[in-house]
């Protein structure tokens, strides 16, 4: 039994119709160096066996459908390598944060923004998380107050933007800030 068959519901197969999938009466016709215009599916049929090449649906919602007369296995390894190649370019961009108390010390928050900075400049956006315990609470405006100045400090020296405002979440302030765009 195929492993195509599950529960009654045949499994679709993924990725291009080839040679006997394809189900039209007739088809645009091209190839690499000739287009052979509109065919019929059986005259692409024997166009393909006399080459010894595969058909290949490349455009089933065009009017006709677009086939194309080349090898099913090189299209797959050209599809493989472009996936793999636009999967490269792509910028991974990470979340970071940095965890702030109101009585920060000046030292401990120059190494914390030393690792700010160093986020950013990697290309990831950093979240800074303000916690107020206990007492602390009763001073929540001092405490906004430092956290916006120390934002401020972090977007000009880093080149930051404050991607999202600053929120005052229960017993947390909270604002992300990604970097700024490279000249």
């Amino acid at each position: 039994m195929s492993n195509n068959f599950k529960g009654g519901r045949v499994k679709k197969e993924r990725g291009p119709r080839i040679n006997e999938q394809i189900r039209i009466s007739e088809c645009r016709l091209m190839s690499d160096e000739e287009q052979y215009g509109v065919v019929s599916i059986d005259r692409a049929r024997e166009i393909a066996e006399e080459l010894g090449v595969d058909l290949i649906e490349i455009a089933p919602t065009a009017k006709p459908p677009v086939v194309k007369l080349m090898d099913y296995g090189k299209y797959k390894y050209a599809l493989q390598k472009k996936a793999a190649e636009a999967k490269k370019k792509q910028a991974k961009v990470q979340l970071k944060e940095i965890q702030l108390r109101p009585n920060i010390e000046a030292h401990d928050l120059e190494t914390k923004l030393k690792r700010a900075y160093k986020f950013l400049e990697g290309g990831d956006k950093v979240k800074f998380v303000m916690q107020f315990r206990g007492r602390e609470m009763a001073y929540k405006d001092m405490g906004k107050e430092k956290f916006e100045a120390i934002l401020n400090g972090v977007c000009e020296e880093a080149d930051g933007v404050i991607e999202s405002p600053i929120k005052m979440m229960g017993n947390r302030i909270i604002t992300i800030v990604a970097p700024g765009k490279k000249k």
